[in-house]
């Protein structure tokens, strides 16, 4: 056997070894499918820009309150996180704050934050000894209610898309009773503003996500778009009108 024929046996040979071991390789796992969001069961905790929120019974008489978020902004206290969605409801302005914590809660700002300190009974120099104190038994009459002291630091804002945040001091009370909240807050060269908040549940809230990037055709062009042997110009081309075939006995020039 030549040295010709040798080279050709250990070529064969080792072709044979590849495309043995080709066939019995076991195939690679595929990596395990990331699971589907469940839109069906969204959670306010989920809820983004361009979500649709409604609160039964939240809004005037007792209607439903029903928003589009336009608006999402995450809020930072010293270790403390939560996050704000904010939309219109007719003509005002609704804000939801959403705390995750030791469990979810969520707080509504159904009239914004419209009230002045002067509406409050309170003064510049009220808001300065209590951020001294820290102290929670703090109180004051608002509404014909107390309203008790829960703490006051230096926050930030950071609205979803931006990349520079705002800060601005806040001091947060909390009604008798737990029903309420008021939150005060004063940013730089600007008055002081107030806002008072309801207690939700979240398993209240409905949230809807318009299905984005769903593509509606017409049923002609669905089915002739199956056919994958068709070729290119047989295909349906949408906005484009097909040129019309000659007609056979037609006057050519």
């Amino acid at each position: 056997m030549g040295p010709i024929t040798i080279t050709l046996v250990a070529i064969l040979g080792v072709l044979l070894f590849m495309v043995l071991k080709k066939l019995f390789q076991r195939p690679a796992a595929a990596p395990p499918a990331a699971p589907q969001q469940d839109l069906a069961s969204l959670t306010v905790a989920e809820a983004r820009v361009g979500d649709s929120i409604s609160i039964p019974g939240a809004g005037s008489n007792f209607s439903d309150l029903d928003l589009t978020v336009d608006r999402r902004s995450r809020y930072e206290a010293g270790e403390k996180q939560w996050f704000e969605l904010s939309g219109l409801a007719g003509e005002k302005r609704v804000t939801l704050e959403v705390r995750e914590e030791d469990e979810l809660e969520v707080r509504a700002f159904s009239d914004g934050m419209k009230l002045s300190l002067e509406d409050l009974g309170l003064s510049e120099d009220d808001l300065a000894q209590m951020d001294q104190r820290q102290n929670t038994a703090d109180n004051f009459e608002f509404d014909g209610k107390a309203w008790y002291y829960r703490l006051s630091k230096e926050m930030g804002v950071f609205r979803e898309g931006q990349t520079q945040g705002a800060g601005f001091y806040g001091w947060e009370f909390i009604e008798e009773g737990g029903g309420r909240f008021l939150s005060i807050r004063k940013r730089e060269g600007e008055p002081f503003s107030a806002g008072v908040a309801v207690k939700l549940n979240p398993a209240d809230i409905a949230i809807f996500r318009p299905a984005y990037g769903v593509r509606h055709e017409p049923t002609w062009a669905r089915i002739l778009s199956c056919f994958s042997e068709l070729p290119d110009c047989c295909r349906p081309v949408s906005g484009v009108r097909q040129p019309a075939a000659p007609v056979a006995g037609g006057n050519q020039r």
